[in-house]
């Protein structure tokens, strides 16, 4: 299928990439920039203070001018090196840090300048990065922090959703979150945010540091989520292989700058992406 090319210096694969009218969207990222002031001394950001109309510092763009789009019932994945933006651009969604540059658009309402704790209200949760469970809590009561305020009543019935979900949870609901193994934990930040009931549910390196069958375990579940509840995933992965089989669409981050576009299976044939994410082609 021929490659067509969207926005500044993006490859799209194919028309698919294209985005959806507005009502069939979950989220829209529209020409998102991130940038961090990078100071050479701490007297360098006291001089910043005292001095505002003058720069004492170095910019550093973590995300430049970066447009996707995610539709309803879609996985969509975002690959890239370490350092690349991606969970940069996670977190811009979230609303911490907010974008610098550019909007984003959950279901047809700006969030681009609203505070994180309200983007959460709107139903939009994240397992982060390094899993970040509460190690103090049971497993039950991290559940518990998961779970919504608005949505209580469902709260045993969501939890036993969880279990049937991750049948190990069960087993250690009385057990701190802290003595788990890894990819237990990263089973119980995932349910957590499912707690919450999300309509987007944004996983940041899901298979992290964990052994291939867990990992395996865990993708299996998000396939689940999203084939059989209609859930909205959006994936952040090392991991190029298991995302690209996972997900619908998929972009290519590069530096900050999204540098290509297509489906699962068009990502995973291309040998540009082959050769910088899998190796060759060696899976």
């Amino acid at each position: 299928m021929p490659a067509v090319t969207v926005g500044k210096g993006v490859t799209a694969l194919s028309s698919a990439n294209m985005a959806p009218d507005s009502m069939h969207l979950a989220v829209r990222v529209d020409g998102v920039g991130k940038c961090y002031a990078i100071y050479k001394s701490p007297a360098d950001r006291m001089k910043q203070m005292f001095w505002p109309w003058r720069r004492f510092h170095e910019e550093y763009w973590a995300l430049r001018d970066v447009t996707l789009h995610v539709a309803k019932g879609e996985t969509v994945g975002i690959l890239g090196r370490n350092g690349a933006g991606k969970s940069t651009l996670m977190m811009t969604i979230c609303g911490s840090p907010q974008a610098r540059t550019g909007s984003v658009i959950f279901q047809g309402r700006d969030i681009t300048r609203m505070p994180m704790h309200e983007i959460a209200r709107l139903r939009i949760a994240q397992s982060p990065e390094g899993r970040r469970i509460f190690p103090r809590m049971t497993v039950y009561e991290n559940l518990q922090m998961g779970a919504s305020l608005d949505n209580q009543k469902y709260f045993q019935e969501d939890v036993e959703k969880m279990f049937a979900l991750f049948p190990r949870l069960k087993e250690r609901q009385f057990q701190r979150g802290g003595t788990l193994s890894g990819g237990e934990q990263q089973m119980l930040a995932i349910a957590r945010a499912l707690m919450a009931r999300p309509k987007l549910l944004m996983l940041d390196e899901p298979s992290l540091g964990l052994a291939p069958l867990v990992s395996k375990q865990i993708f299996a579940a998000i396939k689940l989520l999203n084939e059989q509840q209609g859930l909205t995933v959006f994936l952040v992965e090392q991991n190029a292989f298991a995302a690209l089989k996972l997900s619908h669409r998929a972009y290519v981050l590069v530096n900050g700058s999204i540098t290509m576009s297509g489906s699962g299976a068009e990502l995973l044939a291309n040998p540009e992406v082959r050769a910088a994410y899998l190796e060759g082609g060696a899976h």
